[in-house]
């Protein structure tokens, strides 16, 4: 067993945007607790967090890194997380495995479009979260303004329990201390918002504050970690991770302030009923309780394989022991159990409550599986945080020919490491299209195809993935004869199609409307194969066809000649026939679209989405002078628009897409598509 309790952990994750000295930070605070005897620099290419090769390439962190110290007799865990807007996904997943989220805010830029996205998250999952305000001794820094955006930005219960004191070199606790010297604003002034904020969620505590009586020190901080669990206060706190200062009173924060497993709020495990329906599970921290045990992140090292980080909720895991994953029935050995230290890994023998640990060569396990000790809780899961969904993409083909099975299997393991990278085979535009947040984020991809696994490939841009349908009702027909000299084939079919209604625009439905048997039953399914082959492939530009329905009403047969392949060909061409006349309609996919830039590029983005056939359905001030426009366009517009949203916001504007609903293509685009739509024969 550790020399820690599960009282003693503290699970942190660090979020915020690019640039805000994350990874520095926590480096610096590895120095402080002695891990390591010098901190490194991302521009040296040696901190600990920051090891993998692309990542020394960019200067960025990509993905997800744990570290941890001791302190004061506490073990503390702390989670890097990459700030580019490509790369969120890599900072969302991390947030079921800790009790607290610190969100980091630089000085020179304030507020940010991932610092808000990273808020919203964390108040969704309803994780405590502080804000570090780092750089503030940066020479050209107004830090009353940051402090201003912030809590215009995000609530008045944002409130400083430190403040930069001579000249930003150290900070100064106005939580604990009610006097002393500040750059700006007062310890005093300070001292008495915070402690009246955090009364608040006491009514005992709060009666005497009121009544006179100052709350004893054991009152207040009792009253600060409910008011941080209940979103009632989000603290500040003031660092330079450069030259140290404020890095002690965070490293205090962290231990004394921040709640443990057995204080944080639960995290969201259901199990699912005999009748389908989803219940909360409650589990408990306690190391005697069976395992409970959740996997956040996969990723494949070098030197021991394939490594499954997870976080214990409730029970004990011990290495060269036996678990269970999600409903499986087959067990799982668990070999060796690993404590991480960037890419360094130490053996533990086992991992409490709280604990976040990793194993090593089980090829069975996923990101976002459920490890457990025994089959009373099969069926308990975690819902995971919900994850922005990759629309950016372009198709791939391996370059060299005998490549495929090597890049199907580098593929596949990306896709398991990275939460918003997928890769899929779209058979409406015979493409495999690779698919994530943005060009960034994809170029690392084909690096990482190349540097890992030796593969390259061709690309080529993504295809809109079109869909066909009917707008009106026609009869169609069909005779299909063919004699050979032998055995004939004869079939003749008459069906109607006509559009489903609108709640039922995705189906398809195939009915028998004959009489008198004039089409004998057994070959009505060989009709609706005919049907199907159309509806795969298309009748007017080789896109899927959905929203019809198809009643066949007449036909004939020969008692010798008709088998089933002749009516296969019949129900296909008298389908295309009824199609054809049935005026044909092409459907795009559009997305839902959400733009945040300064507010002076307002006017040219809204210009811009109306010139791409987009809708602008709403704006909104944010604080910042920035602006939140939201609008549906086509994406057949958008699949190059994180370069034009660069320049024509000069590089400060970002955006997200997801996919809405699909909406009829204008006359002239639906020529061009079916113009360019070159079918090919079929051999009957």
């Amino acid at each position: 067993m550790p020399a820690y309790t599960t009282a003693d952990i503290r699970n942190i994750t660090f979020l915020g945007h690019g640039g805000a000295g994350k990874t520095t930070l926590v480096e610096h605070l590895l120095e402080k607790a002695g891990v390591i005897q010098k901190a490194g620099t991302v521009e040296a290419k040696n901190t600990v967090c920051d090891f993998e090769d692309e990542e020394h390439h960019h200067g960025h962190s990509l993905s997800c890194a744990i570290v941890h110290f001791d302190r004061d007799g506490k073990h503390v865990n702390l989670i890097d997380t990459p700030g580019m807007p490509d790369f969120i996904g890599q900072a969302i997943i991390t947030l079921p495995a800790v009790e607290t989220a610190a969100i980091v805010v630089d000085a020179t830029k304030g507020v940010q479009n991932i610092t808000r996205r990273m808020m919203t998250q964390t108040s969704r999952r309803k994780l405590p979260h502080f804000i570090i305000i780092n750089k503030i001794d940066h020479d050209e820094v107004d830090l009353p303004a940051v402090v201003e955006n912030i809590q215009q930005s995000f609530g008045e219960q944002c409130l400083p329990i430190n403040l930069p004191a001579k000249g930003a070199t150290e900070v100064v606790d106005v939580f604990d201390h009610e006097s002393g010297e500040a750059d700006f604003s007062s310890v005093a002034q300070a001292h008495t918002a915070i402690v009246d904020q955090v009364v608040e969620v006491d009514d005992a505590v709060m009666e005497k504050y009121l009544g006179g009586e100052q709350p004893s020190k054991d009152d207040l901080h009792r009253c600060f970690e409910k008011a941080l669990r209940e979103a009632h206060l989000t603290p500040i706190l003031f660092t330079s991770a450069k030259s140290g200062a404020g890095l002690d009173e965070l490293m205090n924060f962290l231990v004394d302030l921040c709640p443990n497993p057995l204080e944080g709020n639960p995290r969201p495990f259901y199990t699912i009923d005999a009748e389908g329906n989803e219940q909360d599970f409650t589990y408990e921290p306690d190391p005697a309780k069976p395992t409970i045990a959740h996997v956040f992140k996969v990723t494949s090292d070098p030197f021991v394989g394939k490594l499954s980080y997870f976080r214990v909720h409730q029970g004990t895991i011990e290495h060269n022991s036996q678990a269970f994953l999600n409903d499986n029935k087959k067990a799982i050995r668990i070999g060796h159990l690993f404590k991480l230290q960037g890419k360094d890994h130490k053996d533990v023998d086992s991992a409490i409550p709280g604990d976040i640990c990793a194993v090593a060569k089980l090829d069975d396990i996923h990101r976002d599986d459920t490890i457990h000790a025994d089959h009373s809780h099969d069926g308990v899961h975690l819902r995971p945080p919900a994850l922005p969904k990759p629309m950016f993409g372009f198709g791939i083909t391996p370059k060299s020919r005998g490549d495929e099975t090597k890049l199907g299997a580098a593929l596949t393991k990306l896709q398991a490491e990275d939460p918003t990278f997928i890769v899929e085979r779209i058979m409406a535009t015979k493409q495999t299209v690779a698919k994530g947040m943005g060009e960034l984020h994809l170029r690392i991809v084909l690096e990482k195809l190349k540097g890992h696994f030796g593969v390259e490939v061709d690309t080529e841009p993504q295809k809109v993935a079109y869909k066909e349908t009917i707008s009106a009702k026609a009869d169609g027909h069909h005779r299909h004869k063919k004699q050979t000299g032998g055995a004939g084939q004869f079939g003749e079919v008459y069906l109607t199609v006509e559009p489903l209604a609108d709640d039922h625009e995705e189906g398809f439905e195939f009915t028998d409307e004959t009489v008198g048997g004039s089409v004998p039953r057994q070959f009505l399914p060989a009709i609706e194969k005919g049907v199907k082959q159309v509806l795969g492939h298309g009748a007017i530009a080789g896109y899927p066809m959905n929203g019809i329905r198809v009643s066949v009403t007449d036909g004939k047969f020969h008692p010798v000649d008709s088998k089933e392949v002749a009516f296969i060909t019949a129900g296909k061409r008298a389908f295309i026939d009824a199609v054809q006349k049935a005026k044909p309609v092409l459907m795009e996919p559009f997305v839902e679209l959400e733009i945040t830039a300064p507010q002076k590029f307002m006017g040219d983005l809204t210009g811009d989405i109306a010139g791409k056939r987009g809708r602008v359905s709403g704006t909104d001030m944010l604080p910042g002078e920035m602006c939140l426009i939201s609008a549906v366009a086509p994406l057949s517009e958008l699949l190059t628009y994180a370069p034009q949203l660069k320049s024509i916001t000069a590089g400060a504007g970002a955006f997200t897409m997801d996919y809405s609903h699909d909406e009829r293509t204008p006359p002239n685009v639906q020529q061009e598509v079916v113009a360019a739509f070159k079918p090919h024969e079929d051999e009957d």
